[in-house]
């Protein structure tokens, strides 16, 4: 690594900067903070897309109940037998077409 330090000024630079950044408490501590700040970010993001994930689901699962109860009111079943068996209100399916 010394080599490496002596032979490119450029990294020898940087490689001091780094020395002193990494020896400063208050800059250290200010590292740390953003790690947090990240890390706090990325997880509520996770939640955030689990969440949405979850309600996507949701809406795909009372979406397919409707074109269900949909199509087993068009063959002519019973709308209590049809609200019973997809889980909708029997208002919601006399409402649909």
């Amino acid at each position: 690594m010394s080599t490496m330090l002596q032979d490119c000024p450029p990294v020898l630079a940087a490689y001091e900067e780094f020395q002193r950044f990494s020896s400063d408490p208050e800059m250290r501590e200010r590292v740390r903070a953003r790690e947090r700040y990240e890390t706090d970010q990325r997880l509520k993001l996770g939640g955030a897309r689990r969440e949405g994930e979850a309600i996507g689901v949701v809406k795909g699962e009372e979406r397919k109940a409707r074109e269900t109860a949909q199509n087993l009111k068009r063959e002519g079943l019973d709308v209590a037998f049809i609200a019973r068996m997809t889980g909708l209100s029997v208002s919601e399916v006399e409402r649909l077409g």
